[in-house]
């Protein structure tokens, strides 16, 4: 098992309040996430609470979609903890980190994922780089939040 992290960053003008919202609430997610136009027919269900820590979201799609299932578990002004749980294709678990950090003209937004290469997997994060595959995710769905929290 081999460790990974993938980390990306965006300056959003905006109050981090604002960007904490977005990020706080899956129901928001519609609005920013990445990979909303993988697949149009996308099933969703959310359980527990609203928003902040006991917040779970779980999707099922088409293959690129796969399927899986995120919950909040630690949320404060500046930090928001997500489990991320992959069921299909692959199953995997890992941790994403939102921090917000306020600058000159805004929020730094850092988007964080953390976890360990299993099976499969691990054989192919040597021969492409999962950061090459998830890096220009996050830096889409960046560009996305920040679209939205500046309006």
């Amino acid at each position: 098992m081999a460790e990974f992290e993938i980390v990306r960053q965006a300056v959003i003008t905006a109050e981090p309040s604002r960007i904490h919202g977005l990020i706080d609430n899956f129901h928001e997610w519609t609005k920013w996430s990445p990979w909303e136009d993988i697949d149009p027919q996308l099933q969703r269900s959310y359980t527990g609470a609203d928003a902040g820590v006991g917040a779970k979201y779980a999707w099922d799609g088409n293959r690129k979609a796969g399927r899986g299932s995120m919950e909040i578990t630690s949320s404060d002004d500046r930090e928001i903890g997500i489990r991320l749980a992959f069921e299909k294709p692959f199953k995997a678990t890992n941790q994403t980190t939102f921090m917000l950090n306020p600058v000159e003209g805004g929020t730094e937004v850092v988007w964080r994922m953390t976890g360990q290469h299993q099976g499969l997997m691990g054989i192919v994060g040597k021969v492409f780089p999962i950061d090459n595959m998830i890096g220009k995710d996050f830096e889409k769905g960046l560009g996305r939040l920040k679209a939205v929290a500046e309006t």
